[in-house]
């Protein structure tokens, strides 16, 4: 049974696509690792990467050929300068020459060593395969798949699972809702309790601690971001950022100097339906459009949702509990990051097999959960919103315009994150043992109304709002 950790779903990153910018980022990365297991990295001359599939037909609009070079270069995407990113790849462009890892100074004209392959692979659709020419002529390859949120593999890993980290094992193993129920129910604990104890078998409660302090930080930090920066995204779509002028209508003449500050301005602002609803949004705004902007965010799950989760925790934080403190952020995360491994394991988070149902659905149940219990919701209530959340994205396309994650991506983080809310309130007015459609049957639906999807809807930009608006339209 997989073993995926909270950290595992939830990730800092740098936008705009967890499947399209930081898989291959990390991929590049992989790559670098095992060269040098084999001996062969400083024997490499020469790069060529070749994209494939959904990689390659929305590439240029999710960074995936810059991700790939700071990814060779051996930038770590939780810590690298994003504003030094232009600067770096300019130099590359300039010089045809990479320094590898930061080590070996190798031939590379991105121009003509980055290739886009209309062909899809028969194992996934988001693969990319490194190419090295080496010092005796040789040419030696690796095939790796960006499989959504950030997770890359191999298809040899079935083979090689003993040396994979996501084949660790839980002391609580649990592939499906109805087993985290059961465990809840045999220890009388909440599901926060349930995914800590898994979580505590891998690291310390302090590396927990740390790890989900680091997660939120960059969450606050993004939404801080986008609520202060004005002008408009890159890309060509000419898309004004929305978040700085909703923010600036809502804070009025607040003063603050720092996001924690910025929290306690908004607790003392007006809070009436339409407020809520406006700041929610902004929030979730907010994050996108630094995601949009190659700023740096956390996977939750994916790039292209990163803004649900940190609306909702926010909404709960200055809206619901003038309290809410660390532990607070901790519960929710842990609720959060179990919701999404069920969708994991048992459907898809990438928007290249799923539609965008695999991203903003998938979040927006992961944060109902999440609030549900912070709520007081039972653990079966908990799993009754996130199905709530989950059957009203059910079908939903992935049709970036442009192969930008902007239009319509960047809306859809505020619907997501309004539908969280939502759904967490029905299931807190209902009696969950007289649910009807069960969190695994929605997941079970969502994949087979993913494998039935047609291709053009699954982030290939080849239908939907992608082909009704050109980048001349806007």
């Amino acid at each position: 049974m997989e073993c995926i950790s909270v950290f595992d779903m939830l990730k800092i990153g740098v936008g705009p696509s967890s499947s399209h910018t930081f898989g291959p980022w990390r991929a590049g990365r992989r790559w670098i690792a095992e060269l040098k297991e084999n001996k062969l990295f400083t024997s490499v001359i020469s790069i060529k990467v070749d994209l494939f599939g959904s990689l390659s037909l929305t590439g240029k609009g999710h960074a995936t050929d810059i991700a790939s070079i700071l990814g060779l270069c051996g930038y770590d995407p939780q810590s690298i300068d994003v504003a030094l990113i232009p600067e770096i790849i300019d130099q590359i462009k300039s010089d045809k020459t990479l320094l590898f890892n930061q080590e070996l100074k190798v031939d590379f004209d991105p121009e003509t060593q980055i290739i886009f392959n209309r062909e899809f692979k028969e194992f996934h659709p988001n693969a990319i395969t490194f190419t090295a020419t080496l010092a005796d002529d040789k040419t030696i390859d690796s095939t790796f798949y960006s499989i959504g949120g950030g997770f890359v593999v191999q298809e040899e890993r079935k083979r090689e699972k003993k040396k994979m980290e996501a084949f660790r094992e839980f002391p609580l193993p649990i592939q499906k809702a109805s087993d985290l129920i059961s465990y809840c129910q045999q220890k009388n604990k909440m599901i926060s309790e349930i995914v800590l104890e898994n979580e505590q078998s891998l690291q310390s409660d302090a590396e927990i601690n740390t790890r989900i302090q680091e997660i939120w930080n960059v969450m606050l930090e993004s939404m801080y971001t986008g609520c202060h920066t004005e002008g408009t995204l890159p890309g060509g779509l000419n898309v004004r950022r929305r978040a700085y002028d909703t923010h600036k209508k809502l804070i009025g003449d607040s003063t603050y100097n720092n996001p924690t500050e910025w929290i306690e301005a908004i607790r003392n602002t007006e809070v009436k339906f339409r407020q809520i609803l406006k700041w929610v949004s902004c929030f979730a705004l907010a994050v996108n459009e630094v995601n949009a902007s190659l700023g740096r965010v956390v996977t939750a799950p994916t790039n292209g949702s990163a803004g649900v989760i940190p609306a909702v925790m926010m909404y709960y934080m200055v809206i619901e509990n003038h309290d809410a403190n660390f532990d607070d952020v901790k519960q929710f995360m842990l609720v959060a990051g179990e919701i999404g491994s069920l969708f994991k394991k048992g459907a898809t988070i990438s928007a290249a097999m799923g539609g965008c149902q695999a991203e903003i659905g998938v979040s927006s149940a992961m944060a109902a959960g999440a609030l549900t219990e912070l709520m007081g919701g039972t653990p079966e209530q908990v799993v009754m919103a996130s199905e709530i959340a989950m059957e009203h994205h059910l079908g939903l396309t992935c049709d970036p315009i442009g192969g930008l994650v902007q239009i319509p991506c960047i809306e859809r983080n505020a619907m997501g994150a309004i539908k969280a809310i939502n759904a967490c309130e029905m299931a807190l007015d209902s009696d969950a043992a007289n649910a009807k459609v069960p969190l695994d049957k929605v997941i079970e639906t969502m994949w087979e109304t993913a494998k039935d999807m047609n291709t053009k809807y699954k982030e290939t930009s080849e239908g939907g709002l992608a082909i009704k608006v050109s980048l001349s339209d806007c």
